[in-house]
């Protein structure tokens, strides 16, 4: 059970914080409305009866605030949003004054299930990794654009090697192949420029990314774990 003496529920978006505090022994609520300025908010957290905790659902708006304020003193922690369990009376009347009371009180009564909040550096390495799995997720678009292209104009890559084999796409053998094909139309050509391109660009930033966590994942901080779980089967540095 939290020793605070007040509890302060947030209720945060990208340009506005609608904020709640809620002081258990009085009953009282001292509300107030904030741009998204963690100064101004530590300010007035820091004037209220002492000591005071914070709190604001998981989400969006990511762990930048809860960082910010803690530097500045104030405790605050993330709840998960997706342990919160709101009363079936309040769900179809939603605004940014009841969350926050909302997120008040259940700090107070001490339900909130805290969030990991992970250090810049953390964040960061995770931002990466999600960025390369975005540029895979990007690439594979990519091709199944210039798939789907072609194959509406009944252009299919079925070329064999000596062994009756099909050829793998997206090698030199493939692109060679592309570079021989004339639609007859100079829009239907343009169009499958386009698409080349795009899968190119797509392939050098997803290779790009691939290197850049694969040097991260050499750093003191990140080596020790990514080399244990290179140990399991079918995992890599990138994966790790």
């Amino acid at each position: 059970m939290s020793n605070a003496t007040t509890f302060v529920g947030l209720d945060v978006h990208a340009r506005s914080v609608k904020a709640c505090a809620f002081v258990p022994e009085t009953g009282e609520t001292i509300r107030k409305s904030f741009g998204y300025e963690p100064g101004e908010i530590a300010s007035w957290v820091s004037s209220l009866p002492q000591p005071a905790r914070c709190v604001y659902e998981s989400g969006v708006t990511g762990f930048h605030l809860c960082r910010e304020l803690n530097a500045m003193g104030v405790a605050c922690v993330i709840g998960a949003v997706s342990k919160m369990h709101k009363p079936a009376a309040d769900r179809g009347r939603k605004t940014d004054r009841r969350d926050a009371q909302f997120l008040a009180v259940q700090l107070a009564l001490g339900v909130v299930t805290e969030v990991h909040v992970p250090d810049a550096e953390c964040e960061g390495a995770r931002d990466l990794a999600r960025a390369l799995a975005d540029a895979r997720d990007d690439a594979v678009r990519a091709k199944q654009r210039l798939s789907k292209f072609l194959l509406r104009h009944g252009l299919v890559y079925d070329e064999r090697n000596a062994a009756g084999q099909r050829r793998n796409r997206w090698t030199g053998d493939f692109w060679a192949w592309v570079g021989r094909i004339d639609l007859g139309d100079a829009a239907a050509m343009a169009t499958l420029d386009h698409y080349c391109e795009r899968v190119r660009e797509a392939d050098a930033a997803k290779a790009a990314l691939e290197a850049k966590v694969k040097s991260l994942a050499q750093q003191p901080r990140w080596k020790p774990t990514c080399d244990a779980l290179k140990c399991l089967k079918g995992i890599d540095a990138v994966t790790a």
